[in-house]
């Protein structure tokens, strides 16, 4: 999120000098084939080829086509005749700066887990984007949400936005306990919003971090080819919905080598939606709620911790380590 200091001929018509933008995390074309059907994830125009891998993304690895600018005090921003979206001046920074991503993440999650009208969905992982599920599903008129994690911090944020809380510590067998609290039968959808790197799984936990200690050029090609996932959340969204429900997958997984207990899902009828958020996709059904000065999905009461762009850092080692209440890190350049 910044402000516009120069703006190149192909986004005048769309972007002027002075213009409070929020940028997506993914480089969309808006008019190529995938643009036309809103899959702005996997645009055709900027879509990385030679790896196999769906659009461009700010901040990422060759794998994603190396575009810098996941945090940065200036960013050139491509495909700027359609990604960034202007928003108002006078309102504080965090009422808009979650459209970039998490935001639009957990609509697409709570859309994509076809929650039917006071029904029931349980969102595993209580990080920004399950908490942002949690209000959402709310919102969207789900009449009944678990929220499961292990951080007391979390469980009682969530808990505030109307979430059942489910501590992580205090039960053997999550998907066990999902199907137990609702009828015996689960919910109807699970959301899991924690992805390849979930608690558990030390095995595999140990493999990752043997990834880390290789060279860069060999762990990208590693990484691509052979790389497993700590699975614990993912199954537990699998096993504990009901029978025909949904499991909506938001975290991220890059895993070529997991092992699904496809029986189960297949017996089940579980349906699976899942991908990276395509969020031009959602920002027009998002931004009239982000005007609304009653704020319904409570964008100013999830961000933490404030800290400039030269301790990011720190920030990001504190987020892993669940240190100091921390929820949301905001990066001030």
């Amino acid at each position: 999120m910044g402000v516009v200091e120069e703006v190149g001929p192909e986004a005048a018509d769309h972007l002027s000098v002075g213009d409070r933008v929020v940028v997506p995390f993914n480089i969309s074309c808006g008019h190529c084939w995938m643009c036309d059907r809103g899959l702005f994830a996997q645009c055709e125009t900027t879509q990385v080829r030679d790896q196999g891998k769906g659009a461009s993304l700010f901040g990422y690895t060759a794998l994603y086509g190396s575009v810098p600018g996941g945090q940065a005090e200036y960013l050139r921003v491509p495909q700027a005749q359609f990604g960034p979206i202007v928003v108002p001046e006078g309102t504080p920074d965090e009422r808009f700066l979650f459209l970039s991503d998490i935001l639009p993440t957990a609509w697409q999650a709570v859309r994509y887990a076809d929650v039917p009208p006071g029904g029931t969905v349980a969102v595993l992982g209580l990080g920004p984007v399950g908490q942002l599920a949690v209000r959402i599903a709310a919102h969207l008129g789900a009449g009944r949400i678990i929220g499961v994690d292990r951080v007391p911090e979390r469980l009682a944020l969530a808990a505030r936005y109307g979430a059942e809380p489910v501590d992580l510590d205090d039960v053997d067998d999550v998907a066990a306990t999902l199907i137990d609290l609702v009828d015996g039968r689960g919910p109807d959808a699970t959301i899991d919003a924690v992805g390849m790197e979930a608690h558990g799984g030390r095995l595999v936990a140990a493999a990752q971090k043997a990834m880390g200690l290789l060279p860069d050029a060999l762990a990208q090609k590693v990484t691509d080819k052979f790389a497993v996932d700590r699975l614990d959340a993912l199954h537990a969204a699998l096993k504990g919905v009901r029978r025909g429900g949904t499991a909506s997958i938001s975290g991220v997984y890059g895993g070529e080598l997991d092992a699904l207990p496809m029986m189960e899902i297949f017996d089940r009828g579980i349906q699976l939606r899942m991908g990276q958020a395509h969020v031009r996709r959602w920002t027009d059904e998002i931004l009239p709620l982000l005007l609304d000065q009653a704020d319904p999905l409570g964008t100013l009461d999830l961000t933490t911790h404030h800290l400039p762009l030269a301790e990011a850092a720190s920030g990001y080692e504190m987020f892993r380590d669940k240190h100091d209440g921390c929820v949301k890190v905001v990066l001030n350049p």
